[in-house]
């Protein structure tokens, strides 16, 4: 299956919601005007867009409709979709150009954060790059099991301390092996606490300050880890985390099982902060790259999807 298929299977439910609280108000329509633009602004609300993105989202195509001159409803769909592609594009790739590169993994728990690191350790493995994970979370023994299973499946190396140490060690000693073994990228899976953040900033401020002595030069990423299904819930985490961890990307997971993907928009579109990737799935290649075309043709894509 490839990319664009494996998006559309895995946005579904986000696209009978979206696309059909939108097609809903196109169709009720005869005439483009603003009781039109009302209606579809509160629809996207609906869809989990949130509003102060379907505000801009409004605005934009209001702007749009003017300046092209579009007299039928049935063309602000096409619209919808260049405003959604345009607000979600730059920043999707991973910056790993750097052997060793590091990319720190960080969300609450529950939300995905082991399997993605997982999923993410197999593709670029696939990618032909040399791996090591390092199982920083250290809260939880659960969390450095689940972490090994993960390692084992994709087949890379994992370097882990006892339950209770120092997460920067792990880090460090991680480092220390990707530099003898020439790996090209170092995942760290930290742990998954939000409720202190004085705690998480200290723990994550400790880490980022080893990465900095042992690999000054490196290419970093953080990735934050975000569940879908939580809605409105996941723009408020992001904002949390942006504060207090300085996060270069979001993973977005679990998005086959929700009709609130919409909330990729808000996220990206409130907080600035690029979608690197999605989870479309639970098999170990469901992990995809973000593509902000492929994202919004799936979006829309109604049409194809009743043939």
């Amino acid at each position: 299956m490839g990319l664009f298929s494996k998006i559309k299977e895995g946005l579904k439910k986000t696209r009978d919601s979206v696309a059909g609280k939108v097609n809903m108000v196109l169709n009720s329509f005869t005439k483009i005007d603003e009781e039109l633009f009302e209606d579809l602004e509160e629809a996207l609300v609906m869809a989990d867009v949130g509003l102060p993105t379907a505000e801009r989202i409004c605005e934009q195509l209001r702007a749009k409709v003017k300046e092209q001159g579009v007299t039928d409803p049935q063309e602000v769909r096409g619209l919808i979709k260049e405003i959604i592609t345009e607000m979600m594009e730059g920043g999707e790739d991973l910056r790993i150009s750097t052997s060793p590169s590091v990319i720190l993994v960080i969300g609450v728990n529950g939300v995905g954060k082991t399997t993605t690191i997982g999923k993410l350790a197999a593709r670029l493995k696939d990618d032909g790059k040399k791996v090591i994970l390092a199982a920083a979370d250290t809260f939880r023994a659960a969390a450095i099991d689940q972490l090994q299973i993960w390692a084992d499946r994709a087949g890379v190396d994992m370097v882990r301390h006892a339950e209770g140490s120092d997460p920067a060690a792990v880090v460090f000693d991680a480092l220390t092996a990707a530099k003898a073994r020439h790996a090209d990228v170092v995942i760290c899976d930290t742990a998954g606490r939000l409720h202190n953040k004085k705690n998480l900033m200290d723990e994550l401020g400790k880490i980022s300050r080893v990465i900095q002595r042992e690999l000054p030069d490196s290419d970093q990423e953080v990735l934050l880890v975000l569940d879908a299904t939580t809605g409105q819930n996941a723009v408020n985490q992001a904002r949390e985390f942006k504060n207090t961890a300085g996060i270069t990307g979001i993973v977005l997971t679990k998005l086959d099982g929700t009709a609130k993907g919409g909330v990729v928009i808000a996220i990206r579109e409130d907080l600035k902060v690029p979608v690197k990737m999605i989870g479309v799935g639970e098999q170990i290649d469901d992990l995809q790259p973000f593509d902000a075309k492929a994202f919004a043709d799936a979006l829309f894509n109604e049409e194809e999807e009743e043939k």
